[in-house]
C-alpha cells in the first residue's frame, strides 16, 4: 500500500505536467493564429515599379516623376512619412487612406540643376505589410551644350 501511495503523487505529478504542457502547447498555437490573422489584415503595397530611371536627361529639365501603387491586401494603407534620402529629392504621399483595391501615386519631384548621375531613395512608413518600404530613382544629368548656350545668350541680347 506504501508503493501505491507513493505512485500516486508522482502519477499526479505528471498529469499536471502534461496538462500544463498541453496548455502552454495550446497558447502557443493560438498565438501564432492570432498573428496570422493580424498579418493579413493589412494592406499591400504593389507598384507598378519602385525604381524610376529618368535617363539621360538635360539640366533643369522637368525632375517630376511618379510611382503608381495599388492596394492589394484587405485593410487601408495610410502612409504617415515619406522621406527623400536628400534634399534634393522632395517626395508627396497621399493625404487619406488607400482603400483595398485603390490606386494611388507617391510623387517625387528631383531638383535636376545638379549635373551628373543621381541614385536617391523614398523611404515610405506605413500601416502596410511592409511597414517601411523604400523607392528609388536614378539618371545623369547632362550641362547644357555649348551650341545651346550660345542660342540662349543670343535670345537674351534681343
Amino acid at each position: 500500500m506504501n508503493n501505491t501511495m507513493i505512485l500516486k503523487p508522482s502519477t499526479q505529478n505528471t498529469l499536471t505536467f502534461r496538462n500544463l504542457f498541453f496548455m502552454i502547447c495550446l497558447l502557443i498555437g493560438a498565438g501564432a493564429f492570432a498573428q496570422d490573422t493580424v498579418t493579413s489584415e493589412k494592406g499591400v503595397f504593389q507598384f507598378e515599379t519602385d525604381v524610376i530611371d529618368y535617363g539621360t536627361i538635360a539640366q533643369n529639365a522637368d525632375g517630376v516623376r511618379a510611382f503608381k501603387f495599388t492596394n492589394v491586401g484587405n485593410a487601408p494603407i495610410v502612409i504617415t512619412k515619406a522621406k527623400g534620402s536628400c534634399g534634393c529629392t522632395v517626395p508627396t504621399k497621399p493625404n487619406g487612406p488607400v482603400m483595398p483595391g485603390e490606386s494611388a501615386e507617391i510623387g517625387v519631384k528631383y531638383d535636376t540643376k545638379r549635373i551628373g548621375s543621381f541614385s536617391k531613395t523614398i523611404t515610405l512608413t506605413s500601416n502596410a505589410s511592409e511597414g517601411v518600404k523604400v523607392i528609388k530613382i536614378k539618371g545623369k544629368i547632362l550641362a547644357p551644350t555649348v551650341a545651346e548656350t550660345s542660342e540662349t545668350h543670343a535670345g537674351e541680347k534681343e
